[in-house]
């Protein structure tokens, strides 16, 4: 289980990485990063919870439109290197808003921890998110709930992706989204940590993805 707390530069990668047309924009340089920035500050600031000043998230913009430069070829094939893969299936996602979750997260942690230790909790601004695999006793946790299944997203898995510590994680944050964009698997959801890249597909795009990332690792040794 994973608890996980945000930078801006992380949330603002997120964003940009699942919005297809912002992500091929930066690719090509013609995103105005003043713009971008106002455009995304209010999700930014929703996800925070807090504001944040425009010039943080054009910083942020910049740093990750840098790391779409063109590289050399050592340094290309060296960007996943010795980077490590692990694919879960039959995942479900769960979000529940804090006015919508009567329950404390707490207990409800406790009450996974005694189903699965395969789950991950993100706690954002306004609401909670669950990633947890998808059995029955897991869903009987939010029974009560009600219009449970409007919060549930079902028929997903989940490639983590750790990352070698001295490598550079925006590097390698662009260089996955772009293989698998390339590719034409698109991301669900993706979350971004100091030493990980946790990405969020259909069930049905899971295991070529895993097959293209794991190729790029190979081909870097």
């Amino acid at each position: 289980m994973r608890i996980s707390s945000i930078s801006v530069p992380e949330v603002v990668r997120e964003l940009i990485a699942r919005n297809r047309s912002i992500y091929d924009c930066m690719k090509m340089d013609l995103i105005n990063f003043t713009a971008l920035a106002v455009k995304i500050q209010p999700e930014v600031e929703k996800t925070l919870g807090n504001s944040v000043n425009l010039n943080t998230i054009v910083v942020a913009i910049k740093r990750f439109a840098d790391s779409f430069e063109v590289k050399d070829d050592v340094k290309e094939e060296s960007v996943l290197k010795n980077a490590r893969l692990v694919l879960t299936d039959g995942m479900m996602d769960i979000k529940f808003s804090v006015k919508d979750l009567e329950m404390d997260p707490i207990t409800i942690l406790n009450k996974f921890s005694k189903i699965t230790s395969n789950y991950e909790f993100f706690r954002l601004s306004d609401s909670f998110r669950f990633l947890t695999e998808d059995v029955d006793a897991i869903r009987q946790i939010f029974e009560n709930v009600p219009n449970q299944d409007e919060f549930f997203s079902r028929g997903l898995a989940k490639i983590r992706i750790s990352i070698p510590p001295n490598h550079n994680q925006s590097d390698a944050v662009s260089y996955v989204a772009e293989v698998l964009h390339s590719n034409g698997i698109e991301l669900v959801n993706a979350f971004f940590s100091q030493e990980s890249i946790t990405i969020i597909l259909h069930g049905s795009d899971a295991s070529r993805a895993y097959e293209i990332l794991y190729s790029e690792i190979t081909r870097s040794r």
